[in-house]
């Protein structure tokens, strides 16, 4: 009997292409990235694509975790500027993101790829608590894992949730997909035309910089562990299984010191 890595090759052989560089990792995706050309809500062509993207990557033998924004709902920030007190906010912002968790793990699943939902927020009808080592489990079983509710704590955006959730189940990167732009650049190239795009950088760089890659909460997260991130298009959902395939894609941010 072959063993789960040596299969995980095979699936990678046959599919063709370079071999996947990675063996877990965990997707971020925004919100908006599931509204399409709409301002709220999800555009289903959208989330087929995505979700396309996303067993291509598991065909690979890859483990895969997501996790999902809810800006296509309601943004914590956003609301708490309106007068919502901040907390509740960010509790609308937790529950926003199931509202694409589910949606995509029936997408999925109707593509025949199994998947599990794990609230970080107790919704025992519709998906099941976070537990550590559930989800790992999960992945061994080589299904597709989908964290949904954030941390469950407010005050935490879900790029923190990524670096969290990232760190415990031991993935080797967070790929993120943005949607509008190819990576990361010095400044805002939907305001300024004459901006640079940045390919590689550390998270220290990051940081001191300003650059809106992530919260510095996750960027700090990252850094004091180590664990890379890459930032792509979105607009290409290929690009998912481009990084896996070690593709030089969009940024690379490491730890100074580290190999990407």
């Amino acid at each position: 009997m072959s063993t789960e890595p040596e299969a995980a090759s095979a699936t990678a052989a046959a599919s063709g292409g370079p071999k996947p560089v990675f063996r877990r990792v965990v997707v971020k995706l925004s919100g908006e990235a599931f509204a399409g050309s709409q301002d709220l809500g999800l555009d289903p062509e959208r989330v087929d694509a995505i979700a396309r993207a996303v067993k291509a990557v598991h065909g690979l033998g890859v483990d895969v975790a997501l996790v999902i924004g809810g800006g296509n709902y309601v943004r914590g920030v956003s609301a708490a500027a309106t007068g919502m007190d901040r907390a509740t906010a960010d509790y609308a912002g937790m529950l926003a993101t199931l509202l694409n968790a589910l949606p995509m793990q029936d997408t999925l699943e109707r593509s025949g790829v199994v998947t599990r939902v794990l609230s970080a927020l107790a919704v025992s009808e519709v998906a099941e608590p976070y537990i550590r080592r559930r989800a790992i489990r999960h992945l061994e079983k080589r299904r597709v894992v989908i964290f949904a509710c954030g941390t469950g704590n407010p005050f935490f955006t879900t790029d923190t949730a990524a670096a969290l959730r990232a760190l415990e189940i031991g993935a080797e990167a967070i790929l993120m997909g943005k949607q509008g732009v190819d990576g990361v650049y010095d400044g805002d190239p939907k305001l300024d035309p004459t901006v640079s795009f940045i390919p590689e950088l550390t998270h220290r760089e990051g940081i001191e910089r300003g650059l809106r890659i992530m919260d510095t909460t996750a960027l700090s997260l990252c850094m004091d562990n180590g664990l890379p991130i890459h930032v792509f298009g979105l607009d290409d959902e290929r690009n998912i299984e481009r990084v896996v395939r070690g593709e030089r894609v969009g940024t690379i941010i490491t730890t100074s010191g580290r190999d990407a």
